[in-house]
């Protein structure tokens, strides 16, 4: 048992130094602006760094390679631990949180949730508020390296459908991997620099470019303000829809045409799929708010495609509070919240392709009952689909939708109406961030949400964060046991 979790330790020890290290970032800040926060910071960052030695030591001196059990174990631990590190200077704050409600805060940034237990955010020290869209910012990167990593190599997740044999920038599989690595951090920091130029000529302050283009990017939606991004101007919503669209994109194409420098390089199915998907409901739902009521074109396309791309992009930005629109609209964006961008991307949800290779699969069938004879092949990007990656699908939509069902009913043991239960449940698993209802809907917050209830809510953010295997097979006493 000792020789499956030194490795992953040690790695575990790894990650808090890094952790310890961007703490110094607000602490410095706070120093900077004089919010009385930076001891927080700093001491939060001693005792991570103390963690770390304690978990790293053991584990020198002793090379190591990390097996499939390992993989699997460090996945989840690693989030599990980061999360732990990232509420301690909420805890230590001046005014500080209780654990529930910092773990909490701290799980929702990491995996880039977005729901809050806070509420007066513009009276909050500006160094919290830059901690709290740090950790989505860090939680995005860490989403895409291990969607594009650690994930396909489990064999859980969508980019095994993604990967070719060859690589633009690399043959050998370790320069290959160290490649990406660094083609990754450059193309996500370079989108955000972007997004926080756009913001600040568009008529952002500094300080609120920067918390909002960490948020957008990493398709996060925590804002510096409890009116999120209804306080901005149009300018500013639609420079929203195109990097919360390109957030929800997988990373790697991009980096593909940056290598190939051709328009065929961002050829791909899912992102055809995805972008077809939005313009369709951004129009259904323009269309039908203009014919029910009187309202103005360009006002109205606005709110609605901000909204439609934050909510399927899992963002979770709201700038109207769309529940005032109508049922037709409230049913709209709770099926949305299911649906999530593309796979490789920052966002979360089952993913796009989740839903093609259903369509695809339902497809085939049709075809098998009507030539029973016949021989079929599902294709997708021009490649036949294995079936063990069919079965993949089908198996973590199962899980998914069981998942959903066992956390509804134990929000709704808590108290929890059910509105609240099952929409809770849907935006942790999500990481969509508001829900529906007056409690926890994009007007609310879920700091009224019982203490065990957001116990409940933050193992559930983890659990759709990671694709749900890689956590249900720790679960599974064959694990334990191989």
């Amino acid at each position: 048992m000792l020789r499956l979790f030194r490795p992953v330790l040690f790695v575990c020890g790894l990650l808090a130094f890094v952790i310890a290290a961007l703490l110094l970032v607000p602490a410095l800040y706070s120093l900077f602006c004089g919010d009385g926060e930076y001891r927080a910071f700093f001491l939060a960052a001693c005792i991570v760094t103390l963690i770390g030695c304690t978990l790293v030591v053991p584990g020198l001196n002793r090379p190591f390679a990390l097996n499939a059990r390992q993989l699997y174990l460090l996945t989840s631990l690693s989030w599990l631990m980061l999360s732990f590190y990232s509420a301690l200077p909420l805890i230590l704050a001046n005014h500080p949180l209780n654990l529930s409600d910092a773990v909490f805060e701290a799980v929702s940034g990491i995996t880039t949730t977005g729901s809050t237990v806070l509420s007066q955010l513009n009276t909050l020290p500006p160094s919290i508020l830059l901690w709290r869209s740090m950790l989505q910012w860090i939680g995005g990167f860490g989403v895409i390296g291990m969607a594009v990593s650690i994930l396909p190599f489990l064999r859980v997740g969508g980019m095994r459908l993604f990967q070719t044999e060859s690589s633009d920038w690399s043959d050998k599989s370790l320069p290959r991997f160290h490649d990406l690595a660094r083609a990754l951090l450059s193309m996500y920091c370079g989108f955000t620099l972007m997004c926080a130029f756009c913001y600040w000529l568009a008529g952002m302050t500094a300080f609120d470019a920067i918390n909002h283009a960490m948020t957008t990017v990493s398709t996060g939606g925590y804002a510096t303000d409890d009116s999120s991004m209804g306080r901005f101007n149009n300018s500013i919503l639609w420079i929203s829809v195109v990097f919360m669209l390109l957030g929800g994109m997988p990373f790697t194409l991009f980096i593909r045409f940056m290598a190939q420098k051709r328009l065929a390089a961002l050829r791909d199915q899912q992102v055809y799929g995805f972008l077809l998907l939005v313009f369709a409901l951004v129009g259904l739902l323009t269309l039908q708010l203009l014919l029910t009521q009187e309202r103005d074109f360009f006002t109205t396309l606005t709110h609605v495609a901000f909204n439609i791309v934050s909510v399927i992009t899992t963002t979770g930005y709201a700038s109207q509070d769309y529940t005032m629109w109508g049922v037709f609209s409230v049913g709209l964006f709770f099926f949305v919240t299911f649906i999530g961008g593309c796979s490789g991307s920052t966002s979360g949800g089952m993913k796009i392709f989740r839903f093609q290779l259903s369509w695809l699969f339902l497809r085939d069938q049709m075809n098998k009952l009507v030539h029973p004879r016949g021989t079929f092949s599902i294709r997708y990007n021009g490649k036949t689909v294995s079936d063990d990656i069919m079965v993949s699908a089908v198996a973590f939509s199962f899980l998914f939708f069981l998942t959903l069902t066992i956390t509804s009913l134990a929000l709704a043991a808590t108290g929890l109406d059910f509105v609240t239960s099952l929409t809770g449940a849907a935006t942790a698993l999500t990481n969509v961030g508001p829900g529906l209802g007056d409690m926890i809907g994009p007007a609310g917050n879920f700091a009224q949400v019982t203490e065990s209830a957001k116990w409940i809510l933050s193992f559930a953010m983890i659990l759709g964060r990671l694709e749900l295997l890689t956590v249900m097979v720790l679960l599974s006493p064959v694990f334990w046991r191989g």
